[in-house]
């Protein structure tokens, strides 16, 4: 009787154990989702305030439009970049 109840304990034991680990995997991989989409966040925060000032200063309308121009593919380039390795980091949290 406590060789089996010993048996069942090692065995919950080891479930234990294993759920745990799978848990830290799952909570690394979430943790390094949100710091991406708070960097990116940040990025382009800073990206449309340093355009803002630059349309602001813009002294004709040509430098205006390529003022908006130039954040627009800026801000294309690193939505692409950021959907990318969002897109990875959510197959590794899949794995």
């Amino acid at each position: 009787m406590d060789k089996t109840f010993d048996d069942m304990q090692k065995t919950s034991n080891a479930n234990v154990d294993a759920t745990m680990r799978s848990f830290e995997g799952v909570t690394k991989a979430s943790q390094a989702i949100a710091i991406e989409i708070a960097d990116y966040t940040k990025r382009s925060f800073e990206s449309g305030t340093k355009t803002m000032e630059n349309l602001i200063g813009a002294k004709s309308l040509d430098k205006a439009f390529g003022v908006q121009s130039e954040y627009a593919r800026a801000a294309y380039d690193d939505y692409g970049c950021h959907a990318s390795k969002l897109g990875q980091l959510y197959t590794d949290l899949a794995k």
